[in-house]
């Protein structure tokens, strides 16, 4: 018994180092954000990360324990074989998993977590993101670390495995039980009454160590138990105390939060009720690029020049930081979770209101154009169910058009848009929703104008160039006059390089109205979000918006004025005395500018979190 209990003691143990590696080179990987990072912020990461390794160390100790068990009883030589299978595949997850982690947190700002399944329904779009430089040192990465644990439990492990008999097996199995009922300890993650969860290795200010902390592997496991019953998550208050914070954030008490009853008449942006509607959905477009809105200058000529001829919204926020959220908060008025994405589950999306089943109640056509694949993420399903009749994407270019690693490049989708628009005949009104590409990772486009300012700004000026292009051509066509073109961003971009995925800045985007249909040019600079674009479009329109719980008339007299921003387990919540940023893992304030005040902020970023989720729970 000594030999077994000794293996699985030294099994344990050898796990705990084979994990631990993965905190410096995750740190040495990202040596830019740790450029500031002592030796000892280095050791208090290992050693704070050991939490998890241990709960992890457990997990995969539970099978070889089964298996030693069950050698009481029935002793062979085929256990060490059985062993160096399991190991095998363990190494090939682990480090599979780890090298996919290092190399997406440059990208997502966040440890590995169940959104990597999602893009992974679509395998060929999510490496569209990878430069190929990057793709073959994850690849030299995965290779290095999978056969080095192979090959330390293969020397060091396999061989300690006993196969003697046990004369005593009823005893012998009693202690191994015993055994089993210890490892569930740091499985559980510890004797206290919280269990193992991934703010248990938080011990920094520095959100970057605190990440670095967190074992991928637990990270993915964790995220996917949480995936299902989401009423159950944020229960932060009391129903009834919950309903007295949604109070506070309603534009009038008898109607609730959203559908507000208007004192007075709103300000009327557009000369028709019923105009031709183009919205624009810019990939990754922040407003740190855009110089209208109080970004770089010289990246948006076309934007800049565009907002002075329509309805400019200076202080709008999205509501997350992917894609597949910020078409839902656009289209849908839906806010974005901070764990999961609505678009993947199409029983849950189909029941969302959206602008394209209201109007299209009212007579519109609605029709989608993206020029990548449209199966990415569930979009077609998505946009299906959304009232949309007619989707147009990458399939529809021919292959000499989808020159991007994402499919047709914004100057070829523009174009199409163009043409497609010019052939219409204008009997009934429209409604088009366009998604653009080029501005998304790893931003190669054919253009050149802001090479030697990075990637990001010079395909953000490409796409400008598109819009430059092909407003200007539209504006000669008749159906100019009753067209209304609205330009938002899907999401934001930690553009410049010391913007952090947590901070308002990462979310501040542009939204700009312009077209024959707008009476004058106006600048707006209430607090807003994505969300309340469909409250705000179809109180224009005169058509009723009740159904869209989360979105608000921005240009009512009651708008409650407010942000509400998204991001990996997280909320920021911005309004007049200032802002607040929680982490729900670490159950922490990031940011509280200024702190008077920060309490109430937050009690209202929980309420609307909570609501949320209540809400989509109940779908």
């Amino acid at each position: 018994m000594k030999k077994r209990i000794l293996f699985l003691l030294a099994l344990f143990f050898i796990w705990l180092p084979l994990l631990a590696v993965q905190k410096p080179v995750f740190l040495l990987y990202h040596h830019a954000l740790a450029s500031g990072c002592s030796l000892s912020d280095y050791l208090k990461v290992i050693t704070h990360g050991l939490l998890l390794d241990c709960t992890m160390a457990g997990y995969l100790t539970a099978l070889p324990l089964l298996m030693t068990l069950v050698s009481i009883w029935l002793p062979g030589t085929f256990y060490k074989k059985l062993l160096k299978g399991y190991f095998g595949i363990m190494a090939v997850l682990i480090a599979a998993i780890f090298s996919v982690d290092v190399a997406l947190y440059g990208y997502w700002g966040f440890r590995l977590d169940a959104t990597l399944f999602f893009y992974l329904q679509s395998p060929k779009d999510a490496m569209a993101s990878v430069p190929l430089g990057q793709f073959f040192a994850q690849l030299g990465m995965f290779v290095v670390y999978a056969s080095g644990i192979y090959w330390v439990l293969k020397k060091c492990i396999v061989p300690l495995f006993p196969e003697t008999q046990v004369r005593k097996r009823l005893s012998g199995s009693l202690v191994i039980l015993l055994s089993g009922g210890i490892l569930f300890i740091p499985i559980r993650g510890g004797v206290t009454t919280s269990t193992a969860n991934v703010g248990m290795v938080y011990f920094s200010q520095n959100q970057f160590l605190n990440h670095s902390a967190i074992n991928p592997c637990f990270s993915l496991i964790a995220s996917l138990s949480k995936q299902q019953d989401f009423a159950a998550q944020f229960n932060f208050f009391p129903e009834e105390e919950r309903k007295e914070v949604m109070e506070t954030l309603s534009s009038s008490p008898r109607t609730g939060y959203g559908n507000e009853e208007d004192s007075m008449k709103p300000q009327t942006l557009l000369n028709t009720s019923r105009p031709n509607i183009l919205i624009i959905l810019m990939e990754s477009f922040s407003a740190n690029a855009v110089g209208a809105v109080g970004g770089d200058s010289v990246i948006t000529p076309n934007l800049n020049r565009l907002s002075r001829e329509g309805v400019l919204f200076t202080n709008m926020y999205a509501n997350s930081f992917r894609t597949d959220r910020g078409i839902v908060s656009v289209l849908n008025g839906y806010l974005a979770q901070p764990t999961t994405s609505i678009m993947k589950y199409p029983a849950k999306s189909q029941t969302l209101p959206s602008i394209a089943k209201s109007l299209t109640n009212e007579g519109y056509i609605a029709n989608m154009l993206y020029g990548g694949d449209i199966n990415f993420t569930n979009m077609q399903s998505y946009f299906f169910g959304s009232g949309y009749s007619r989707i147009t994407a990458d399939r529809d270019f021919p292959i000499t058009s989808r020159l991007s690693k994402w499919g047709a490049n914004d100057d070829i989708t523009f174009r199409y848009l163009y043409e497609d628009i010019k052939s219409r005949d204008n009997q009934a009104p429209w409604l088009t929703t366009f998604l653009t590409l080029s501005s998304h990772e790893p931003f190669e486009v054919p253009y050149h104008r802001l090479d030697e300012m990075g990637l990001y700004p010079n395909s953000v000026a490409f796409t400008d160039s598109c819009i430059g292009h092909f407003i200007e051509k539209l504006k000669e066509l008749p159906v100019w006059k009753n067209t209304l073109v609205i330009f938002v961003s899907d999401h934001g971009y930690p553009y410049p390089k010391d913007v952090t995925g947590y901070e308002p800045r990462r979310y501040h985007i542009p939204m700009l109205w312009i077209g024959g249909a707008v009476k004058k040019p106006v600048v707006i600079d209430k607090l807003a979000n994505q969300t309340d674009l469909a409250a705000t479009l179809l109180n224009q329109l005169e058509i009723d918006h009740d159904a869209f719980t989360f979105s608000r008339n921005i240009l009512s007299p009651d708008y409650p004025e407010y942000a509400f921003y998204t991001y990996s387990n997280g909320f920021g919540f911005i309004d007049s005395t200032g802002i607040s940023v929680y982490d729900n893992e670490g159950k922490k304030t990031l940011i509280e500018t200024p702190r008077e005040g920060s309490d109430l902020r937050l009690r209202k970023g929980k309420a609307l979190l909570q609501t949320l989720y209540d809400d989509l729970g109940n779908r």
